[in-house]
């Protein structure tokens, strides 16, 4: 059981774990107005492009891209499901081959993001087919920054693949086009995650039911800036 005086307020430092483009634009200002409401609480906003153990790493709460594969903790669905896009400029499409199927990749410049492969990309089987279909490249360029990729892409520079909250203004003003659309895999869903009985504390409780209704319209917004729902 919790002391009164935990029980009666949020209080103490909050560990919050995001990756870091999502983390910097979206999870940041609303962990600002959480803190605003909240004077007796404290923030940690850890941005990883990596695995986060929340036990061992002392994470409080952790926003998630992905299939859950830890069942002992506790998750919250924030719904608008993360696709994984290819994409070019439109400058760099009307000067290089046409782009209809996976294969087609092959002849063009890639810009590799590291933790998307440096080296192939998987698409959907073909029709008829239940092998996914695998595409090698030889990269033009690799980066390990999501927005040396953006940048690199949206300059003309080959086509690269990250997530699709990463490109969604981009798209939205046309700076970048999705190719290949019908052979994406199935979106990701997005979750915030807390070890089992944490969410009991009052800090924790408090941060998710303030934060789950604006993330899940930020992934929205996101979601139909980019042409993707609807």
């Amino acid at each position: 059981m919790l002391a009164g005086g935990e029980r009666a307020a949020p209080r103490g430092m909050l560990t919050i774990s995001a990756p870091p483009i999502v983390g910097e634009e979206v999870v940041r200002p609303i962990l600002d107005d959480f803190l605003d409401l909240h004077p007796a609480v404290s923030a940690q906003l850890l941005l990883f492009d990596r695995f986060v153990n929340l036990v061992d790493e002392g994470v409080d709460i952790a926003l998630r891209i992905g299939h859950l594969a830890d069942s002992s903790h506790i998750a919250t669905r924030l719904g608008g499901d993360v696709r994984r896009v290819v994409v070019a400029s439109p400058r760099y499409l009307a000067n290089h081959p046409r782009i209809e199927e996976p294969a087609d990749l092959a002849k063009h410049q890639i810009v590799a993001f590291t933790n998307f492969g440096l080296d192939s990309w998987n698409f959907t089987p073909a029709e008829g087919s239940s092998i996914p279909r695998t595409v090698q490249f030889a990269p033009r360029c690799i980066v390990n920054s999501v927005r040396a990729a953006v940048a690199s892409a949206a300059a003309g520079r080959g086509l690269t693949r990250l997530y699709s909250y990463h490109v969604a203004e981009y798209v939205s003003d046309g700076r970048l086009k999705i190719v290949l659309a019908d052979a994406e895999h199935p979106p990701l869903p997005v979750h915030l995650i807390a070890p089992h009985g944490r969410m009991s504390v009052p800090k924790v409780r408090s941060f998710v039911d303030f934060a789950a209704p604006r993330l899940r319209s930020e992934f929205a917004r996101m979601a139909l800036e980019a042409g993707m729902l609807g």
